[in-house]
Formats: C-alpha cells, structure tokens, sequence
C-alpha cells in the first residue's frame, strides 16, 4: 500500500495508451485497486507487483502473477481451479498467468518490461516450478501482443467473443503459453533481447550470431 501515491502517479501520465488494460487514476483509485490484489493474494488468487525502476526507485506500473492453478492435494473431480490445498500463504501452484500488466508512458519501450518479465517468469519456472505461464490480451491489443510474442511465448490461437473489453465493446482474446520445457529457449531469448538493447548501436559479432541462432531480431525490448 506505500506504493499507492506512487502508483496514483505514473498512472495520471499519459493515458492514451491504456484504452484495454485498467489503470487506476487518482489517488483513491489506486489505494482500491491496491486493496483489491491484496485481497487476491491472501486468498491465494494471484501476487501482485509494482514496477519499480532501479535506476532512480520511481515507481513505473505493476503487475501480477493470477489465476494461480494448485494441482496438490486430493485428485478431485469436478476440479477446483485455483483452489489452494492448505494455507494459501504457503501454497505453491503448478500453473500461473502474468497480466495485469501496464507501465507509465515514460517507462514504455524502455525494456522494463521485458526485464520485469525475466525475473517473473524466473521466480515461476524456477522456484515454484511451475509447469505453464500463460498469458493474454486483448486480440486487439497490438501493442501487447507484439511484447509477448517477443519474450517466445507460444501463441494457443484467439477465442472469439470472449468477454467484454474495457471499452464496452466485446472482444476476443488471445491466448499465449510458455511450458517448463520451453523455459530454457524462452530465458535465451529474452536474455539475448536484453543484451541486445543495452548493446552499443553496433553490436557484439558474437551476440548477432547468438541472435540469428535463435531468430532474434536486433531491436529494442
């Protein structure tokens, strides 16, 4: 909750950007919607983030591990997805999706973003071990979509009709997965994307040919 005038800050920059994602605005939106995850993680649903930039501990967005999966415990059928079996505080799931995920207009196209997503996607393959990350967006969502097929997510394909957008409007979304096998390549990559964009504007000989290898282009996170 300390986050909250911070959060209520980067918020308030630039909103254009924000017509799919929900963006807390004003001080009393974001200590709500602050309220709102905490509530969430207690009861083990997901465990929310803010984005903080190292270089100046400015406070960028945030986002969240959700639809937290537990597969421990008793076989039971129907299943209960997102049902911790035990303490939520201490259950680890199986399976996880990153979202929530918004940034101020300063911190876009900066390479926070993948960078936030390395040590996320990290703490999940590595130290829950997890089996799947999923991730989603709005099929209109250009902008999203391009950033997390950029990290190597594999793309499940587009529900049609799936819910209703922020605007009202109703939308179809599309869905992405990395598995735990996949892991391994995925991290390459996004490493490889990383270096690359705190490379100097000619880079490495080694690093372009790590970047061919594994179809990297040479751009910006």
């Amino acid at each position: 909750m300390h986050h909250a005038e911070a959060l209520a800050m980067a918020g308030a920059e630039d909103r254009t950007t924000y017509a799919f994602t929900p963006v807390p605005h004003g001080l009393e939106a974001a200590q709500d919607y602050i309220a709102r995850a905490l509530a969430d993680q207690a009861a083990g649903r997901s465990l929310p983030f803010a984005t903080v930039a190292v270089a100046d501990n400015r406070v960028v967005g945030a986002t969240r591990f959700q639809e937290l999966d537990y597969w421990q415990g008793p076989v039971v059928w129907p299943p209960t997805p997102g049902v911790p079996f035990g303490d939520p505080r201490e259950a680890v799931p199986d399976a996880a999706e990153i979202g929530a995920t918004w940034l101020s207009s300063r911190a876009q196209g900066t390479g926070i973003n993948t960078e936030a997503k390395l040590l996320m996607l990290r703490h999940a393959f590595e130290t829950w071990g997890v089996q799947r990350i999923s991730l989603r967006a709005d099929a209109r969502n250009l902008r999203s979509r391009t950033a997390i097929e950029r990290l190597g997510a594999t793309c499940e394909g587009v529900r049609r009709a799936h819910s209703r957008g922020l605007d009202g409007v109703v939308r179809s979304t599309a869905f992405y997965s990395i598995l735990e096998d996949e892991w391994p390549a995925v991290r390459d990559i996004i490493e490889i994307r990383i270096a690359a964009a705190t490379s100097p504007s000619a880079p490495d000989p080694a690093l372009a040919q790590e970047c061919l290898r594994h179809g990297v282009p040479l751009i910006h996170a």
